[in-house]
């Protein structure tokens, strides 16, 4: 009898449902875009409601799809991670939107912080950096700002979470409030070490211990789906945060073993295996997943603009009509001309951590187009990941032999021969390119029993796509230095 999973992937700019049968093969999926909104320069939101009807609706949508006479027989949650709620436990509704991991409007007490001399000790516990990208100061900001919340969350009214803990509960009907190892590790207050809530550290973000849900496992049973969503009761037997759900989905199982989520932002991934790894270039540790009782551990960069970049050049600038349009309009010219585009819109992400810098664009001439500002955006992409893997190896004193790559941008080929070309390592695209749905499924797999081990993977994890670098290591160099040259200047006139 085939056994199916579905896997519910919750993204910053759509929600996502796909159904796996037990071979690894989609059987139904849907896709939902959902609109963010930007209240002040810098802060970005997601309405509440948004994040819940996207996300149901396509399950629901996924559920039509299936087999006369079929249904699944676990859930995996996978979602964007840091973008905070707190929502009232009596009524589930937030208190205020959702303030997504992008949004900056927590800078300044971030800057205060390291000022005093506080960023070392956080680091220490946590593997992260003091900056408004993490849950701590956003939760803090909301309780300050909403009326009455501070107080309110203090008596136990108001619930925090990140968005698989705000799905998980709407799910159960409110009665279970959970998080998993991997989304905990991304607010500021979890102990990596401990792999537990840290009461120091919610001192000192001011966050009372009453709104947090409680931590478990990448594989635990998280609870049942009330049978009025669906029309059946369906078991939760996994969560992970998107990123290290795409790291499983990868097969990146084995210290040194890499891989790069280009969505909105661009996400890369270094397995270090069972013990944490600090980085000395301004990378994050964290907690790559936890199942069957082992711990494994990651480097992370993180940059913010990646398909983001791609949308403005769409909706703000309206160079391009769909996104597909950048691939032809890049091998319509042989170079960028010295055009460079640093897509700091909402800051600069890893490993320079600027989060007052803003988007620049250089090097423009009269005869620059449409073309060369579409490279460019394109272009960005693989400079940001160069600067990524440069630190990265240094950290974990690993080679990367080669990068596997997935997200909704990996389409587009000429910007991955670009990406291979610049770090100079085979790049890697799997047949199916929503790792994260694949590695929660996975995960849903092993928690319910239908997978035995995380490394029976085979069935899920095929590649279509090896790309080998074109060696041209002066033109390389040039390309790189030009491009340093347009990130100093950048953060240059940020300041």
């Amino acid at each position: 009898m085939t056994g199916y999973i579905l896997a519910l992937d919750q993204g910053t700019t759509s929600s996502r449902a796909m159904i796996f049968d037990d071979t690894g093969a989609v059987v139904a999926r849907a896709q939902q875009e959902i609109p963010l909104s930007y209240p002040r320069d810098g802060w970005v939101e997601l309405a509440g409601a948004d994040i819940l009807s996207s996300t149901f609706d396509c399950a629901r949508q996924a559920l039509s799809q299936m087999p006369d006479g079929t249904r699944p027989q676990a859930l995996g949650i996978t979602n964007q991670r840091e973008t905070t709620l707190i929502w009232d436990r009596a009524t589930g509704e937030p208190v205020y939107p959702a303030i997504v991991w992008q949004d900056r409007r927590t800078a300044e007490q971030c800057r205060e912080m390291v000022a005093a001399g506080q960023e070392a000790g956080v680091m220490e516990k946590t593997g992260l950096l003091l900056d408004p990208y993490f849950s701590a100061t956003k939760i803090s900001w909301i309780l300050d700002h909403v009326p009455g919340a501070r107080a309110r969350a203090a008596r136990g009214e108001l619930a925090f979470g990140t968005v698989d803990s705000f799905l998980l509960w709407h799910l159960t009907g409110g009665e279970v409030h959970a998080t998993d190892v991997t989304n905990a590790a991304r607010t500021l207050l979890f102990n990596i070490h401990d792999l537990a809530w840290d009461e120091a550290l919610l001192d000192l973000f001011r966050v009372p211990a009453e709104v947090l849900p409680e931590v478990q496992a990448c594989d635990h049973h998280f609870g049942a789906v009330k049978a009025e969503l669906f029309g059946f009761t369906l078991p939760i037997t996994a969560m992970a945060g998107d990123q290290q759900a795409a790291l499983v989905g990868q097969n990146c199982l084995t210290a040194g073993d890499v891989k790069c989520t280009y969505g909105t932002g661009g996400f890369l991934m270094m397995n270090v295996g069972s013990e944490p790894v600090m980085s000395q270039n301004r990378l994050l540790t964290t907690v790559a997943y936890q199942v069957k009782g082992q711990t494994a551990y990651a480097l992370e960069g993180s940059f913010f603009s990646a398909g983001s970049s791609i949308q403005w050049l769409r909706d703000g600038l309206g160079v391009i009509a769909h996104a597909a349009e950048t691939e032809d309009l890049a091998r319509s010219i042989d170079s960028c001309k010295g055009v460079y585009l640093v897509p700091a819109f909402t800051g600069l992400g890893a490993p320079h951590w600027n989060p007052d810098a803003r988007g620049s664009l250089f090097g423009l001439t009269r005869d620059s187009g449409r073309a060369e500002i579409a490279r460019a955006a394109l272009e960005s992409i693989g400079y940001q990941t160069a600067d990524l893997i440069d630190a990265m190896q240094q950290d974990a004193g690993l080679e990367v032999g080669h990068l596997k790559v997935d997200g909704g941008m990996v389409a587009n080929q000429w910007l991955l021969q670009f990406i291979a070309d610049i770090i100079t390592v085979d790049v890697h695209r799997p047949r199916i390119t929503e790792t994260t749905s694949v590695g929660i499924a996975i995960l849903a797999g092993i928690g319910s029993g239908m997978v035995n081990a995380i490394r029976d993977l085979s069935i899920f994890c095929e590649y279509d796509l090896h790309i080998t670098p074109n060696r041209h290591d002066i033109e390389k160099n040039i390309k790189k230095n030009g491009w340093k040259k347009a990130l100093k200047s950048t953060c240059y006139y940020s300041t």
